[in-house]
């Protein structure tokens, strides 16, 4: 799991003590990837919302985008997001990388604070305002606070079951949701096909 190296800036408007307070978790598994996260909205110590949707389809179906952080912020970056891929049709790692640029160089974007993760056919990775893209070598991603979580279970059901992808992505949500206090066990999932 990714945790971001900067502390919340000084009058960013955000204490950072919610930055992350979900799960999402990408897999890469028998040819498909998959991405989720569940559904919990904190604010302070109290669940704003139990459903919300962190996952998207993007150009078509063909990109899965995931956040995590502050609501407002990971929606401006899903937006900006959306504009590197219409810059850069069909090259995904180049949106995320413009993104990354932009994100830590611009002064208004260098106070959003959220994480993404963005996938492809190809391509999983991670995308993070101190301008890191990384792409992990087994085709895991978890961000949040219960992604350590994710990860761990994700990785354990990808080398000791035959599940899919998209099982494989639910069932690691879940064992996040038990664990995890700001993680519940309302999991939207998004599956597509690998190159």
């Amino acid at each position: 799991m990714y945790q971001p190296r900067d502390p919340p800036l000084e009058g960013s408007g955000s204490s950072g003590e919610n930055d992350g307070m979900t799960t999402i978790l990408t897999v890469r598994h028998q040819g498909k990837v998959a991405l989720g996260g569940d559904g919990q909205v904190t604010l302070g110590n109290s669940v704003m919302k139990a459903d919300a949707n962190k996952v998207r389809k993007l150009t078509g179906g063909n990109v899965l985008c995931g956040f995590a952080g502050s609501s407002a912020d990971a929606f401006a970056l899903l937006e900006r997001f959306e504009a590197k891929l219409k810059d850069n049709p069909g090259n995904m790692p180049r949106a995320a990388t413009e993104l990354a640029k932009e994100w830590r160089t611009d002064r208004a974007l260098r106070r959003l604070e959220a994480l993404i993760i963005v996938a492809d056919a190809k391509n999983s990775l991670l995308v993070s305002g101190t301008g890191d893209v990384i792409q992990p070598t087994d085709g895991v991603i978890g961000i949040g606070s219960g992604g350590t979580v994710a990860v761990a279970a994700a990785k354990a059901l990808v080398g000791h079951s035959s599940l899919s992808a998209s099982e494989i992505v639910r069932e690691a949500l879940q064992i996040a949701g038990e664990i995890d206090i700001y993680t519940n066990q309302h999991i939207a999932v998004e599956e597509i096909s690998c190159a």
